[in-house]
């Protein structure tokens, strides 16, 4: 891509709608806009103004000249438009940047978007218009994945967490430290310049300091990647048991709507059914699984191994029992890492016994619940959503900074690698010129997060590559 062109694009989601936006970045934005506008001439206008007039696609007329309608429609007007004009430095691009707000027609806007082309300007890239905000030092790279996170957010929790980051947060969290490194490794790469005379410039308690310091932030946002990820992507709910426990009963009822199959016949839910809630801001997907059992049945045996391929994969598995618990015993090897709802099904009827002892199993699942539920009746319900809210945000101040992206927690984990070598070398007394390579690891592992790196060109594509077009 040649960042030097002036680029357009749409901008509003594709399909029919009210209004569009057409948008035009670039040194010659305006005045490729202000060739097909029919109005004020936006060359000599402020920035930061909106200007009323016609889009033409071809520019045949005299500004300034009065032109009735049948004129205008001679002259081949494409529609009635608002304009915002933007000049740089103070744009999203931080280059002149132009705004046509038209009607929704894609008709409409594909017109505009040729007319702007005849003109000089091109189509954009996927991301273009935000990788140039970042090229252009308007944001930096953590900045610009974020703007991809709000587009997509889907819930109170996701928005609130790509907001954080779009204003700077994790740039803010690494930023002081992260120029206390370089001050320590310019210090000990200085001393390498006096090797023969023996002196020491960086002061090692100090610097021990800043290591122990770095440490902890950077582990505590590892730590929050897994609360991030699933808030971005779903937190994956796998609800277990054996046939006819009320799984699908339950799945149901979460949803109000009749989503799976509800039978008295034993193995009628025979492959996965998903379904997506919201509950307070957090987004869960529910999966709803064959029931656990030996069967010589093909299909349910197929079932039944998906239903364990969905536990592997979930976060929170919902086990309902009416009997017994041996089917959550017999998955207990793949449920030590997990949040685990070990439920009491249909506590409504008849001979169930509420205060079943299960404290050996207890002790085995930090994360574990126990309590009875009646669908039919409504009990514990709300319980079940409340906790299960709670078990996501467990550990969490949803105030600090919360990482999501994969790509920031290998760089964080290689950071993490880097600064424990960097200890090590201090303790056996490594040299300071591997020190201070250490040093300059670390650094570049935290500076890839926000860009402050020189950024391969393949890495930049592969980010800006996943927005869509107009953005």
């Amino acid at each position: 891509m040649d960042f030097q062109d002036t680029i357009c694009a749409t901008s509003t989601a594709q399909g029919i709608g009210a209004l569009g936006i057409v948008r035009v970045s670039g040194k010659d934005a305006i005045k490729i806009v202000n060739q097909i506008f029919k109005g004020k001439n936006i060359e000599e206008a402020e920035s930061h103004t909106v200007h009323y007039g016609f889009i033409i696609s071809s520019p045949t007329f005299l500004r300034g000249e009065r032109t009735s309608n049948t004129q205008l429609q001679s002259s081949n007007m494409i529609d009635e438009v608002m304009v915002s004009v933007f000049k740089a430095p103070k744009t999203f691009t931080a280059e002149d940047l132009v705004e046509i707000s038209c009607h929704g027609s894609p008709y409409i806007q594909q017109q505009i978007i040729e007319a702007l082309i005849q003109q000089g300007a091109r189509m954009a890239e996927p991301g273009e218009f935000t990788q140039r905000a970042f090229l252009n030092g308007r944001i930096d790279l953590s900045q610009a994945e974020a703007v991809a996170d709000l587009i997509s957010a889907e819930n109170r929790a996701s928005h609130r967490i790509a907001l954080n980051q779009m204003r700077g947060g994790i740039s803010s969290e690494l930023k002081d430290l992260r120029e206390e490194l370089i001050n320590f490794t310019a210090l000990i790469e200085l001393e390498l310049d006096f090797s023969d005379e023996d002196v020491e410039f960086a002061n090692r308690k100090e610097l021990e300091d800043l290591i122990q310091n770095l440490k902890s932030k950077i582990q505590n946002l590892i730590t929050t990647f897994e609360y991030g990820n699933a808030i971005k992507n779903g937190v994956p709910v796998a609800i277990i048991g054996k046939p006819n426990a009320g799984k699908s009963t339950l799945l149901n009822a979460l949803l109000n709507e009749e989503r799976a199959i509800v039978s008295d016949i034993a193995g009628t839910t025979r492959d996965t059914i998903e379904e997506t809630m919201t509950i307070d801001g957090i987004t869960f997907r529910f999966i709803d699984t064959a029931g656990i059992r030996e069967t010589t049945d093909t299909i349910e045996a197929i079932g039944v191994e998906k239903a364990k391929e969905k536990i592997s994969q979930a976060k929170i598995v919902i086990h309902l029992y009416e009997d017994d618990i041996e089917i959550l015993k017999e998955l207990e090897g793949m449920l030590q890492e997990k949040v685990v709802f070990n439920l009491l099904s249909k506590i409504d009827k008849e001979g169930h016994d509420h205060e079943m002892d299960m404290k050996s199993l207890q002790r085995n699942h930090p994360n574990y619940h126990h309590f009875g539920l009646s669908v039919k009746k409504n009990i514990n319900l709300d319980r079940l959503k409340n906790e299960l809210v709670e078990s996501v945000k467990s550990g969490v101040d949803e105030n600090t900074v919360i990482i999501t992206n994969v790509r920031h927690k290998e760089a964080l984990l290689k950071a993490m690698e880097s600064i424990e070598n960097v200890e090590s070398g201090m303790q056996s007394g490594l040299t300071g010129d591997l020190l201070a390579f250490h040093l300059r690891d670390t650094l570049r592992h935290i500076g890839s997060i926000t860009g402050q790196i020189d950024v391969d060109q393949d890495i930049l594509g592969t980010i800006f590559g996943k927005f869509c077009i107009g953005k």
